[in-house]
């Protein structure tokens, strides 16, 4: 496999919000940082130091497109919108803490817990649905981006899936694998398929961790 048809992928989660630290199903449900994941998208910037890119794309979400605003602002490029990189649409969990969801919605938090791959809560997306959203959306980046390194900003459950693609994990597999809030996650794709290059780096975050007290 020759080199020019490789496209290699930096995926970065969104910094923290209020609702992530309250463990709130954020979704499609347009939830701005706070100054926790203000700070961690400063550290994203300084991390990126050195690093050259053909495109940036971050999902149109408030929480991700502010973090590429302040991550991507030193590198020289438009951060262009890609829809295919939103959050999942948790239906009638999208609001909700898993207490909440327990007591009030247990068969919607059933399914959510098993992973089953073709529930949609009741009006949301089902796994099997938002993976061919999200992958459909990678490939034809990475297309678009042959022999290139691509930056984009996404959501835990886009990480997740893409995870999965690139280790050939089952979607209703229980997840052993970390997605922090603002790491780097390095990921390629070829003519064969996806494979994970590392995974989870937080080690650009310690400043972003001292910045903000608790």
């Amino acid at each position: 496999m020759t080199a020019t048809r490789i496209t290699r992928f930096c995926l970065i989660r969104h910094g923290e919000t209020d609702w992530n630290g309250e463990k709130r199903i954020q979704g499609q449900i347009d939830i701005d940082l706070n100054a926790r994941g203000e700070a961690q998208a400063r550290a994203v910037a300084d991390g990126l130091q050195g690093q050259s890119f053909a495109a940036i794309y971050s999902s149109d979400l408030r929480r991700a497109w502010h973090t590429a605003s302040i991550a991507a602002a030193g590198l020289g490029l438009a951060v262009s919108p890609a829809p295919t990189l939103r959050e999942r649409h948790f239906g009638v969990l999208q609001g909700v803490t898993a207490s909440e969801a327990r007591e009030q919605l247990p068969h919607a938090h059933h399914h959510h817990l098993a992973r089953t791959p073709d529930y949609d809560f009741d009006s949301g997306e089902s796994l099997v649905v938002f993976a061919e959203r999200v992958m459909s959306g990678l490939d034809a980046l990475a297309e678009c981006h042959l022999g290139q390194s691509v930056l984009a900003f996404t959501h835990g459950g886009v990480l997740d899936i893409a995870y999965r693609a690139a280790t050939r994990r089952a979607l209703d597999a229980p997840r052993d694998f970390m997605l922090p809030n603002a790491a780097f996650n390095w990921l390629e794709r070829d003519d064969v398929g996806w494979r994970l290059i590392s995974w989870a780096d937080c080690g650009h975050l310690q400043r972003a961790l001292d910045e903000v007290p608790g």
